[in-house]
């Protein structure tokens, strides 16, 4: 049996984006070798017996509950779907719980490191420190990290940036998230200003390129995943030692500053386009460890 009408459904019906389309596919031919391996059974022979052999299999294998919990998450949508297809009766999923993910804080870079990196700074014997020069190449790099900083948008909705999603007179970008929702960001004057220059520069790196995608490559094509997470990787570098520097870190980043400047919770989760308040709430665990770490200094019973 193939799994490629469940996909078509998630496309055209739930609309969900082409990162996330890639990874249902990927968890459900890991279930459906997982199951040849082990049973020798279909698609439609699963029980959910099965279904717990498999997370006891990935758990052994020290797969994290966080992937574990997203391959389930995969299943439970397709086999909602082989029900409401009426090519299975029963669903197996309904008797499997997930195991419990181990709650961890959002990973995000120090404001004041990020000012470093983006703005420059003076080294003690006054030497200027600048990461970016006037080239093409360097001016998108700092772009990149500019919006996912400044904005908070995801990496998938930076890839489906256009030219058109800019509005210069009113200071915002309108982006593309989740299930196709759209939502409109606001951003500062001088990432106004460097979309512009970022333009002129852009026309001028391949001019028979009429791609109207934002953030393109060297050649003029259109920028992919793995540009993104080497041009995040390599910055980052410069400025912390921390092991985890990907586009997610930047947009931690920018919800961390939010509140720790003031922000309604509400209105973070209405710049994230988080579809629940509740995904919103982990920043604040981030907030309460930093009250507890500036006690643990600052007073002399701590």
């Amino acid at each position: 049996m193939s799994i490629s009408p469940f996909l078509t459904y998630l496309q055209h019906e739930k609309r969900y984006s082409p990162h996330t389309l890639k990874s249902y596919e990927a968890d459900l031919l890991a279930f459906e070798k997982f199951l040849s391996g082990e049973f020798e059974l279909s698609w439609v022979e699963v029980e959910a017996t099965h279904v717990r052999s498999y997370i006891m299999a990935m758990l052994s294998a020290k797969i994290a509950e966080a992937s574990v919990g997203r391959r389930l998450s995969a299943l439970r949508s397709f086999y909602k779907y082989l029900v409401r297809e009426q090519i299975i009766a029963k669903n197996p999923m309904v008797l499997v719980k997930a195991p419990k993910v181990p709650k961890k804080l959002p990973v995000f870079v120090e404001e004041g490191k990020m000012n470093r990196l983006l703005d420059g700074y003076l080294e003690e014997d006054g030497t200027a420190i600048d990461y970016f020069d006037e080239t093409f190449e360097s001016q998108r790099d700092k772009l990149v990290l500019e919006l996912l900083f400044g904005t908070g948008i995801r990496l998938a909705e930076l890839l489906q940036l256009r030219e058109s999603d800019i509005n210069f007179y009113e200071g915002t970008i309108k982006v593309l998230g989740k299930r196709n929702k759209e939502r409109i960001i606001p951003v500062h004057a001088a990432l106004i200003q460097q979309f512009k220059d970022y333009l002129v520069l852009k026309s001028l790196q391949k001019p028979d390129n009429k791609t109207p995608a934002l953030i393109v490559t060297n050649k003029g094509a259109t920028a992919y995943e793995k540009l993104i997470y080497r041009i995040v990787n390599r910055y980052l570098g410069f400025i912390s030692t921390q092991d985890k520097k990907s586009p997610h870190v930047l947009r931690h980043s920018f919800a961390s500053s939010l509140l720790n400047r003031g922000a309604d919770l509400n209105d973070i989760k209405l710049l994230l386009g988080h579809a629940s308040l509740a995904a919103t709430q982990v920043y604040t665990h981030n907030g309460v460890e930093r009250l507890k770490s500036i006690y643990k200094q600052a007073h002399p019973k701590a």
